[in-house]
């Protein structure tokens, strides 16, 4: 696979990286969370929580936002969280 062009590439599952940017207290996060959960948990992927009220650089870019999830520090989506999308740009 080392020959293959980046555009063709694919990571493995395992390879990628969930963010999830909430704020305590947050109903919509609480919902995000329990999709990034299940879907990171069914296909082996690893996820991380970042609360945007601990992170002065996060608050600016996504206050307006939250929940937000990155996928490989990409944003993915923002508000809502579909189980179906996620689980498709991770394994796609």
């Amino acid at each position: 696979m080392a020959d293959m062009s980046p555009l063709f590439r694919r990571e493995a599952p395992q390879d990628r990286l969930v963010t999830l940017i909430r704020k305590p207290g947050c109903h919509l996060c609480d919902d995000a969370q329990a999709v990034v959960e299940k879907v990171c948990g069914d296909l082996g992927v690893a996820w991380e929580g970042k609360d945007i009220t601990e992170d002065p650089e996060l608050h600016e870019r996504y206050w307006e936002q939250i929940p937000v999830v990155l996928v490989d520090g990409r944003q993915h989506t923002f508000w809502r969280v579909d189980e179906g999308r996620l689980r498709k740009a991770l394994t796609g």
